[in-house]
């Protein structure tokens, strides 16, 4: 569904989630929401989905449609566990005022982590912390937006998920602002700590020093323990499936996951390829399984 409006502007929050809303109404579908689905199990060749609250569904298709944003992904960095100051993941930050006059530390070094650093440091002292330098790249060029670029190139749509184990380093999609603010030290840029006492940090260089507040920009991972029973999950909690498609239990697909197929498979943009694909994947299982059905 086109989402409308002067395709060169930016839309808010209420934008999107009005075409959210519009997309919904237009399903020809039973939409339960505040529905958390326990775990989903699988016998006598029917997915069985326990829900909160005690009540149940079965299905012979599953698509686990819960994107890659779900968990708060928490790193293992030395000594983070004896930490005395207060830890904070980006998914708990709403607004720079409580940091005021603090030493804070963040850790990251994608969109969420510069921004947030950014927006901290005009009211604390800030360092981004990271193993890898901010890769900045330019929001527009030659008058367009680098999605535009992406999506008009082809490179947006490229089917390479299957052969990333794991994402590529990120980009700092910047309109200039914040490439300016780290250049200014503000927020200041170092490499990643290598330990923790009490409540200082220790820097590869040996120095130390005190610090109110660790907060990981560290990005998120699929929230999808529900499937374990399925044995669909590797040890990390990942889904194991090849763009989409289920490895483990055939019935069960995937929609929404980070380069489930290609770079914007995760993307209000994106995600409506993959799911055009998935469907019809799951159209021919159920076909097979229908078939199977009348020959016994």
């Amino acid at each position: 569904m086109s989402f409308g409006g002067d395709p060169d502007r930016y839309p808010h929050r209420d934008e999107v989630i009005a075409y959210l809303l519009r997309y919904a109404d237009r399903l020809d579908a039973e939409i339960r929401t505040r529905t958390r689905v326990l775990e989903v199990g699988y016998g006598e060749d029917v997915f069985r989905l326990s829900l909160e609250g005690g009540s149940r569904l079965e299905a012979r298709t599953v698509v686990a449609a819960t994107g890659a944003f779900g968990r708060p992904h928490l790193p293992d960095l030395a000594g983070l566990e004896s930490y005395a100051g207060t830890v904070l993941h980006a998914a708990d930050y709403r607004v720079p005022e409580p940091f005021t006059g603090q030493r804070v530390v963040v850790v990251g070094a994608g969109n969420s982590a510069v921004q947030i650093a950014a927006e901290i440091a005009e009211r604390a002292q800030v360092t981004l912390a990271a193993r890898h330098p901010v890769r900045f790249a330019r929001q527009r060029m030659l008058g367009r937006d680098l999605h535009w670029w992406l999506t008009r190139t082809g490179l947006d749509t490229l089917p390479i998920g299957r052969f990333l184990r794991t994402p590529p380093t990120q980009l700092f999609i910047d309109d200039g602002r914040y490439s300016a603010a780290v250049a200014a030290g503000r927020p200041d840029r170092r490499p990643l700590f290598t330990g923790i006492s009490d409540s200082k940090v220790i820097w590869s260089d040996g120095s130390s020093e005190e610090v109110d507040t660790i907060l990981l920009a560290t990005g998120y991972r699929p929230d999808l323990d529900y499937l374990a029973p399925l044995g669909a999950l590797d040890a990390s909690g990942r889904p194991r499936h090849r763009e989409g498609m289920w490895l483990t239990r055939p019935g069960l697909a995937y929609v929404g996951l980070e380069w489930q197929r290609s770079l914007s498979s995760n993307s209000l943009r994106g995600v409506g390829r993959d799911a055009v694909r998935t469907a019809r994947c799951v159209a021919a299982h159920l076909a097979r399984f229908g078939e199977e059905g009348r020959a016994g």
